[in-house]
């Protein structure tokens, strides 16, 4: 057995090697857009260089216990263990080889949106807000509310929420590796609090994902012609004033039509950069899902409408049940989902889409 075998995986250890070479250079560690677009190919890389080692580890120990084996029972005995053990690490090898979602490994930006159901709705979208800052501080992450308008009631109409992790060192750790799979829209039921008959009421609330842009990421060029920029005074829930100042910035995109609103920050200017940067990350998000739609590779849906016919997930409060519709997956455990303890349902839709990869692969 040679490294003929892996001829993809020798590739990417010269990759690693020359970018570790580069990440020494005192040029490279003095810029820190530099050393972040490094370090994330660097743990990319990493996952893949893990295995690669492993494997070649078992199989030259296979090889040299197998050469002693006619002289010595005990060398027989390993060979026949490393040779047991060789074909779980090969394909763990070949796992690693299959190419993952580059963005795997940044930050996100998260939009709730009420849909049908009124006041009901509202007030599911703030559990739905409240259910991933909880699942977000299990992971250690850290949250940024950027933008929130909220009902009378307590409830929300629409939030955006950064979500955003600290040295992450591999990209399954990524906080978009997780919650890319979170948009689409989620329905819930139950007996809302404004219902006097105890009926139970179907309404649904939208989320939208997408990986968070880097300030200063080349890989999208924005002209200043091409932004028209309103700034207005911030508002709070029912329209009441935040502040007395006109701090507030609206940004469209003309090319695009996308437009961006920020007023939570203290200032205009941190409201702009706010703003420029949640911009970037939707043409970014733009950009990668026109290339996957192009590659024929879409492998997670985004929501389209807010219709309840398009749901990916349902939380039935009287039955304390969770169902996500694309993975089959359903618990009884509602309760402690809406408390933060979503990994197992996140985890049927990774495990879904590692499935789907390996078959796409062989």
């Amino acid at each position: 057995m040679t490294d003929e075998q892996f001829p993809a995986a020798q590739t990417a250890l010269d990759e690693y090697r020359e970018i570790e070479e580069r990440m020494s250079r005192s040029e490279v560690a003095s810029d820190p857009n530099a050393m972040r677009k490094l370090g994330r190919r660097h743990a990319q890389l990493g996952v893949i260089i893990g295995a690669y080692r492993q494997y070649t580890r078992v199989r030259d120990d296979l090889e040299a216990a197998s050469e002693m084996a006619q002289e010595d029972e005990d060398f027989a005995q390993e060979a026949r263990r490393l040779e047991g053990r060789l074909p779980e690490v090969r394909d763990k090898l070949r796992d690693a080889l299959i190419p993952r979602d580059p963005d795997d490994i940044r930050d996100t930006i998260m939009e709730i949106k009420a849909g049908t159901g009124g006041e009901e709705a509202a007030l599911f979208a703030g559990d739905l807000l409240r259910m991933y800052m909880r699942y977000a501080e299990k992971r250690g992450w850290t949250t940024t509310v950027q933008s929130e308008n909220s009902t009378e009631l307590g409830g929300i109409k629409d939030v955006q929420v950064a979500i955003r992790a600290r040295n992450v060192s591999s990209p399954e750790d990524g906080v978009w590796a997780s919650l890319k799979y979170e948009g689409g829209v989620h329905r819930v039921q139950r007996v809302p609090v404004t219902e006097s008959q105890g009926r139970i009421q179907t309404s649904a609330a939208g989320v939208i994902v997408f990986p968070e842009a880097d300030e200063d990421d080349d890989e999208i060029d924005i002209e200043p012609k091409d932004l028209k920029i309103d700034i207005f005074m911030s508002s709070g829930p029912g329209g009441q004033s935040v502040n007395t100042t006109y701090s507030a910035v609206r940004m469209t995109h003309i090319p695009t039509g996308i437009v961006v609103s920020m007023q939570d920050e203290k200032s205009q200017i941190q409201n702009r950069a706010a703003a420029l940067r949640v911009l970037k990350s939707r043409l970014l998000a733009m950009k990668h899902e026109k290339e996957a739609a192009e590659a024929a590779d879409m492998r997670h849906s985004q929501v389209r409408s807010l219709d309840r016919s398009e749901r990916i997930r349902t939380y039935n409060f009287p039955e304390n049940r969770i169902v996500d519709h694309r993975t089959n997956y359903k618990a009884y455990n509602l309760d402690q989902v809406l408390d933060g303890d979503l990994q197992a349902v996140i985890d049927s839709d990774i495990q879904a889409d590692e499935a789907d990869r390996l078959a796409r692969q062989r």
